[in-house]
């Protein structure tokens, strides 16, 4: 499993699973902050696809967000 993004919280990772799942696609999410076990709701999310779907997932988080929420590299 390979990591799509990075959500702010809980809440975020899974309206993401929702969104990929809609696509077809497979996910997972963990604490980006693996020192921290017991806050999982309030800490930042990877959201992890396997690599075989890593451009279809980024694809479709793009053509599901509000053009604001998107952040350049």
């Amino acid at each position: 499993m390979v990591q799509v993004v990075v959500a702010a919280d809980v809440t975020e990772a899974e309206e993401i699973q929702t969104i990929l799942r809609a696509a077809g696609i497979e996910s997972e999410f963990e604490n980006a902050v693996p020192d921290e076990p017991g806050a999982a709701g309030d800490l930042p999310q990877r959201v992890l696809v396997a690599e075989s779907s890593l451009l279809e997932a980024q694809e479709a988080i793009e053509a599901m967000s509000e053009p604001d929420e998107l952040v350049g590299d």
